[in-house]
């Protein structure tokens, strides 16, 4: 039988960390530049990708840390760090030469993962997958987790409405407010993956 608390609780985790209104600016700033057809192409292929990796570690999750010798604390670090190179590029500026980006497929890093799949919603999710002992929770916590990305589709693909309302120089300072968001995101994951190391040590 479906449970709708199992459900209820889990997109609201996963809600309030992969963050749909937060990824707005984030998203706005790395396709800025781009076609609108390929900005919606990359608002898909990012929650594909994010999908993907969730669904993958919602089934083997434990399996995989395990074979690869990593930590939670550990993989919370590395994407901390990977988000933190974005952020200085946007702060910097050197996203908004088309020369530098247009071969990259951010939909695939940061947007895909770290950012949406982030360590944070692979935990949850390895968690909430763990704890579900019967085809009816089963059913509830892959039911949320569709449910979140399609709520995450829907965000970045109709983003792409504030484009033409801010214009470019809208888009620049857009990208500014996300690169220092990125930034405190990136940090704030780091000091969370040290504090589990040192209480776990």
């Amino acid at each position: 039988m479906f449970d709708v608390a199992v459900f209820g609780s889990l997109f609201f985790t996963l809600f309030v960390i992969m963050d749909p209104p937060g990824i707005t600016p984030i998203f706005l700033a790395l396709t800025a530049g781009r076609p609108t057809k390929v900005q919606k192409q990359m608002a898909f292929q990012a929650v594909c990708v994010a999908g993907g990796v969730i669904g993958v570690f919602g089934v083997l999750g434990h399996q995989i840390l395990g074979y690869l010798h990593v930590s939670v604390p550990a993989l919370m670090i590395a994407g901390g760090l990977l988000l933190l190179l974005i952020a200085l590029d946007l702060l910097t500026g050197k996203t908004d030469e088309p020369k530098q980006t247009k071969d990259v497929n951010v939909a695939l890093v940061p947007l895909g993962m770290p950012l949406l799949a982030g360590p944070g919603a692979i935990v949850s999710v390895i968690l909430a997958v763990q704890k579900a002992d019967s085809v009816g929770t089963q059913v509830s916590v892959w039911a949320a987790i569709l449910t979140i990305h399609v709520v995450l589709w829907l965000v970045m693909r109709y983003s792409l409405v504030i484009i033409r309302v801010i214009k470019d120089g809208g888009v620049v300072l857009v990208t500014r407010l996300a690169g220092m968001m990125l930034s405190a995101i990136a940090v704030q994951q780091i000091i969370n993956g040290v504090t589990q190391v040192v209480r776990g040590g």
